[in-house]
């Protein structure tokens, strides 16, 4: 295959020689079998075009490096790789197809493996004491959020989470839907991370959310004498078989636990933090008066 010179002067121009935050964890071996299942049939597509690494990177408009890498199984490739590497090899859709085996693995293991049981739960008990919950989070707050964490994510890294995030927030729109809990601290929603304008835009969606049937969202004032949280946080999902796993810093050193004894202690711990907290209502109040102040 050619390519016209104009063509690979423009693109020479706007290379990309390599982007942090794509990289395949080598523990992940189901995401390791993907990528590299994807870099292989990238590699003979280039090859039955007739096309040399070098030239196709600089068609794709990406480092012969990252080529390499993406080809080997060391790289997971952007959606926007696979589409101009299917137009680039006249493959008929075949290429940007894979988009969808990529997107399962591009996420970490760890944030997978949390969406696939949110997925699945009927009921989830949620309380954050230091922000506001990732479910919770529109993309600016949570990329605010990310981009203060010190030593710091490089920017792809923190679109990456910012993705991540936004994603796993399907569960919203599930029919039927899940009975949803969160509590969070009165100065969480208070807190500017971001500026102004990003947190008026938090709280909006707060109250967005809190205004569906099966969301409740309940706030601890911060004057309260009394706190059942103070060990931190708590999640809890329940599902439709009537099994559950919770997790909590101040349980099993922060482990997943499905025991009886020890998720009784966490819903126990849940339950008074509710009672201690704003009623739903009061707590919509409160968003409502936060967000004119602001």
């Amino acid at each position: 295959m050619s390519v016209n010179g104009e063509a690979l002067r423009v693109r020479t121009e706007t290379e990309r020689t390599d982007e942090p935050g794509w990289e395949v964890d080598p523990d992940d071996d189901w995401a390791l079998a993907v990528v590299a299942t994807v870099g292989r049939q990238l590699k003979l597509r280039r090859e039955a075009a007739g096309m040399r690494a070098g030239e196709f990177a600089v068609a794709v408009g990406y480092g012969e490096d990252l080529v390499h890498k993406i080809e080997g199984g060391k790289r997971i490739p952007r959606p926007e790789y696979l589409d101009t590497a299917d137009e680039v090899l006249n493959a008929g859709g075949l290429v940007a197809a894979m988009k969808e085996d990529v997107k399962k693995v591009r996420y970490p293991k760890k944030v997978r493996d949390l969406a696939q049981m949110e997925a699945r739960a009927v009921e989830l008990q949620l309380y954050d004491p230091l922000h506001i919950h990732g479910l919770l989070q529109t993309p600016e707050y949570a990329r605010a959020l990310l981009a203060m964490r010190r030593p710091a994510y490089s920017t792809d890294e923190v679109e990456r989470f910012v993705a991540a995030r936004a994603a796993r927030k399907v569960i919203f729109e599930r029919d039927p839907a899940p009975e949803l809990s969160f509590v969070l601290e009165e100065w969480t929603p208070r807190r500017p991370l971001g500026g102004r304008t990003t947190l008026r835009g938090q709280l909006q969606h707060l109250l967005e959310l809190g205004r569906l049937r099966n969301v409740e969202l309940q706030v601890m004032p911060t004057d309260r004498d009394e706190h059942a949280g103070v060990d931190g946080g708590i999640e809890v999902l329940k599902f439709e078989d009537g099994s559950a796993i919770g997790r909590s810093p101040a349980v099993a050193n922060g482990r997943p636990v499905s025991e009886l004894r020890q998720l009784r202690i966490l819903e126990l711990r849940y339950g008074i933090i509710r009672a201690q907290a704003l009623t739903p209502r009061e707590s919509t109040a409160f968003d409502e008066q936060l967000l004119g102040e602001t």
